[in-house]
């Protein structure tokens, strides 16, 4: 049994105007044992949930105990004399989309930049910001490292263009790949909204933003600041990065940033000789998450040797395989943000 199937036995449920699989804040299936977590409309409505669980799941296998807790569902309220958070659009750039992870080393900023190609080679108008001011990768996965950006005549810095894509990273203004960035947060904020609203990106259709990992400082204040049409979650199979990415996931919707949907990377590896497939790293976990959550799979990316080869070598795989499997996947992906984004 599956946790699809337990959402889809609480789908049909309807309490307060609200369907039982909506309510849930997380759910677990620790062998015979369920354990879920709803989030509470109302005090009073205990009983009520409990009972039409229970009811729902009486013929679902394999599931002998079901334990169920609530948290209140309590709405933020403003700090009286507080500023409010203004969302500042970036000009000239139609959607502006976050690439996030709750943990690192899950392949985000290879995404980041395969994506924003794929965009690129769809015919839109692309930018790409590379957002990890300690821990710059695009120069490198798109074969600009050394490159130095310039200002024009208004002191807005010129992006680098590679590949038909607009670029800027922090790793274009430092005296050299080793040089570490000591900043503290007020000073990075402050880079980063000058990499977003002081840079000359002319008219784009998107720009794709790398977020460094994680969901400190950098992700909220970025979130709270600056108008995004939705986020991408990066995840790979693995129990330890899932857990990490469902804390990104609860940032978004905490501030109401629509998740698009969610990229699997490393799902799986295609033996070369035989072309089978191996689930090196489990099967089914992602699609089983983001049934959970409400979210789309966007698509799968498998290990590719190609893909780590000519990343290092500065050039993405949608460019220099652009019909294998990974190239594919990542048109597919394309395609669909444009057409999730289209349809809102």
């Amino acid at each position: 049994m599956a946790i699809k199937d337990i959402m889809d036995s609480l789908r049909d449920v309807v309490v307060e105007n609200s369907r039982l699989s909506e309510l849930v804040k997380d759910i677990k299936l620790i062998g015979q044992t369920l354990e879920i977590i709803y989030r509470l409309p109302k005090k009073g409505l205990e009983e009520e949930i409990v009972e039409k669980t229970q009811r729902a799941l009486e013929s679902v296998p394999d599931v002998e105990d079901v334990k169920i807790r609530f948290v209140e569902d309590i709405p933020a309220q403003p700090v009286m004399g507080a500023p409010a958070f203004t969302r500042r659009r970036v000009p000239n750039v139609k959607h502006l989309i976050a690439v996030g992870s709750g943990k690192g080393g899950v392949g985000k900023s290879t995404i980041s930049a395969n994506l924003a190609l794929a965009l690129s080679k769809l015919g839109y108008r692309v930018g790409l910001l590379d957002a990890d001011i300690y821990g710059p990768s695009v120069p490198t996965l798109l074969g600009i490292k050394g490159e130095r950006v310039h200002v024009d005549e208004e002191n807005r810095i010129i992006p680098i263009e590679k590949y038909g894509i607009k670029t800027l990273s922090i790793g274009f203004l430092l005296p050299s790949e080793d040089t570490p960035v000591i900043w503290r947060g007020p000073m990075l904020m402050r880079a980063l909204t000058q990499f977003l609203f002081d840079v000359r990106w002319g008219e784009l259709d998107f720009l794709v933003l790398d977020l460094p990992p994680g969901t400190g400082d950098v992700q909220l204040t970025l979130a709270q600041n600056v108008y995004m049409s939705g986020a991408i979650v990066v995840t790979t199979p693995q129990d330890v990065a899932l857990a990490d990415v469902k804390k990104a996931v609860a940032m978004f919707k905490e501030v109401d940033i629509p998740i698009l949907g969610v990229i699997e990377n490393m799902a799986y590896f295609v033996c070369p000789d035989s072309g089978k497939r191996y689930y090196i790293f489990g099967k089914g976990r992602v699609p089983e998450f983001a049934t959970t959550y409400g979210l789309k799979v966007l698509g799968s990316i498998p290990i590719d040797p190609d893909l780590a080869e000519t990343s290092d070598m500065g050039i993405p795989v949608v460019e220099s395989h652009p019909d294998s499997e990974s190239s594919k996947a990542f048109i597919g992906m394309a395609k669909l943000i444009s057409d999730i984004l289209q349809r809102r």
